[in-house]
């Protein structure tokens, strides 16, 4: 990648991956970019579960209703989790290390998209989050923000158009 002006530009959600499996090497970088993340006072309240198990994503994509059926066909997945009882900033913290996942996976020349979990319910009405910390044993009290799926691109997508860049929602000195 030339800049992170570019890399903010061809980031792309991918829901297509090839077979080719994510190497052990890659996984390493992609884990050193979310520890690395920034959080609330330094205190890191996010966690990770790597999954490269085909059956495991497989049973993934089923933990809500809509929208992770992508996860059978990644080739690894990285579930965000954080802990409410480090930060009540948990959330924010999460969210800003699975950007970073995101980010590094492109630079990478990976394909990813996060798949919502928290707030999220299958099928029958109970919690994706429930799903996710039984198939994965997580413990309790962690909560699951979200999952990031990862593969090499099963095609290559159009970067942002900066035309279509909505300029009116930037306000300066106030509304």
């Amino acid at each position: 990648m030339k800049d992170f002006c570019e890399l903010i530009a061809v980031r792309r959600s991918h829901r297509k991956f090839t077979e080719e499996a994510v190497s052990e090497e890659t996984l390493k970088l992609l884990h050193r970019a979310a520890l690395m993340a920034p959080s609330s006072k330094g205190l890191h309240s996010y966690e990770f579960v790597t999954v490269m198990e085909k059956e495991k994503l497989s049973s993934l994509s089923q933990c809500k209703d809509m929208g992770g059926e992508l996860l059978a066909g990644a080739s690894a997945a990285i579930v965000v989790l954080g802990d409410p009882d480090v930060s009540d900033t948990w959330i924010e913290d999460a969210s800003v290390a699975a950007t970073m996942v995101l980010l590094q996976a492109e630079d990478l020349g990976l394909g990813g998209c996060w798949v919502q979990v928290r707030g999220r319910q299958d099928s029958a009405g109970h919690p994706a989050e429930d799903n996710v910390r039984r198939l994965l044993g997580i413990p309790e009290e962690k909560r699951v923000l979200c999952i990031i799926a990862l593969g090499h691109k099963g095609a290559e997508r159009k970067p942002q158009n900066e035309e279509r860049l909505k300029w009116e929602k930037v306000h300066r000195e106030q509304w």
